[in-house]
């Protein structure tokens, strides 16, 4: 099963932005961009993405990517 990353476009702060396009670089992951994922108190916090319907949320874009590739490493183990 190929993981799927989602951003919210309204958190798409210059290092999300940056999140999402190194996980763009990666075959394996399936990115996508939307005008609203319906999260807007975590999306007012601070950096989230979804990675298969579930929310990921950081203080950073760097811990964002760190937490994105844990969650997407500990799915693999799963499956």
């Amino acid at each position: 099963m190929i993981p799927l990353v989602e951003f919210c476009i309204n958190n798409l702060t210059p290092e999300v932005l940056e999140v999402k396009n190194k996980l763009e670089q990666d075959p394996g992951i399936d990115v996508l961009e939307y005008g609203c994922l319906g999260n807007c108190g975590i999306c007012a916090q601070g950096p989230y993405a979804l990675v298969n319907g579930e929310v990921v949320a950081a203080g950073t874009g760097d811990d964002l990517y760190r937490k994105i590739k844990e969650a997407i490493d500990e799915m693999e183990v799963r499956y």
